[in-house]
């Protein structure tokens, strides 16, 4: 599980990602990133800039369209994030961002380590990962 800090779950932080967020674009996954540094008009109002602009937060998307079958969809979910944890555990991923991770189909077929491989190219990608 990753820490209680690092997980994306109100609704205003997911429409932050899906309204200003950026694409990077995988064979089996996607994600989608906003950079806090770069939308302080979106920030809330009460709440103390500095602190705000360093946090990490991360979400997990596996569609139906993935998997009709929930233990599918929730072994990748499981890998994802096992992946991330481990990052962050490292300290290899950047503070400051909201990512979103978006499984497509093909990554059924993939093993633990392929999917790793995958989100370390897309956090790259992304600059959210530090080398």
């Amino acid at each position: 599980m990753l820490p209680k800090e690092n997980r994306l779950a109100k609704i205003r932080d997911f429409n932050l990602v899906i309204k200003h967020g950026r694409w990077a674009n995988g064979a089996f996954l996607d994600i989608k990133y906003v950079e806090l540094a770069k939308i302080q008009t979106y920030f809330p109002k009460k709440i103390d800039l500095e602190s705000f602009k360093k946090q990490l937060k991360l979400a997990f998307s596996v569609g139906l369209k993935v998997s009709k079958s929930a233990v599918k969809r929730n072994r990748v979910r499981r890998q994802m994030r096992e992946v991330v944890r481990l990052l962050i555990k490292e300290g290899k991923i950047k503070e400051g961002y909201y990512v979103l991770f978006t499984a497509k189909p093909d990554v059924l077929t993939k093993d633990f380590a392929e999917i790793s491989q995958e989100m370390n190219l897309l956090l790259n990608k992304a600059k959210i990962i530090k080398l």
